[in-house]
């Protein structure tokens, strides 16, 4: 009799195994991907790392903190405005924040020249963000040149993706 119930209670658990093992961890990792997304849409950490609520466009802007640039540029385009006008707010709104803006440019150039760019294109972030009501004591600037590539690569691919200014935000 117990090696009946034994069988049958073995058998039991591996149906439960098996049924709970119909989706694939890809599809695991999709549903916790957009279940956490679902859950935090329109929400920021506040203080404490409380959430509060938040417009939609606000709260996808915040998530954005890469502003790309054009060759050879520090001009910031008008969707990085946006982009950049979100984290204004939230530091203007928020004190005990702070940020650092690192400045990157592609591989093209002279290494002085291409640090020169990337602080050039941080500074136009502060401004930005300074113009907007963020106190500059929040807000610091590095250039790294093209010492840190977000990709690797010699062509337009990579080196678009090499142009920006990184947004780091730190405080409690």
């Amino acid at each position: 009799m117990k090696k009946q119930l034994g069988i049958v209670l073995l058998a039991g658990v591996f149906g439960l195994l098996a049924g709970c093992s119909s989706t694939t961890k890809e599809d695991d990792a999709d549903k916790n991907t957009t279940a956490s997304a679902d859950s935090t849409h329109g929400m920021e950490m506040g203080s404490g790392g409380m959430a509060t609520k938040m417009h939609g466009d606000q709260a996808d802007a915040l998530s954005k903190r890469v502003i790309y640039f054009e060759f050879d540029s520090s001009d910031v385009t008008s969707e990085a405005r946006d982009i950049i006008a979100a984290h204004a707010q939230n530091l203007s709104q928020n004190a005990n924040l702070s940020v650092v803006l690192e400045g990157h440019a592609d591989e093209r150039g002279t290494r002085e020249y291409n640090v020169a760019l990337g602080e050039s294109r941080a500074k136009a972030v502060k401004q930005l963000l300074v113009v907007q009501g963020v106190s500059p004591s929040q807000i610091q600037v590095i250039s790294f040149g093209e010492e840190r590539p977000a990709a690797v690569g010699h062509d337009e691919s990579a080196w678009r993706l090499n142009r920006r200014v990184e947004l780091l935000y730190s405080g409690s």
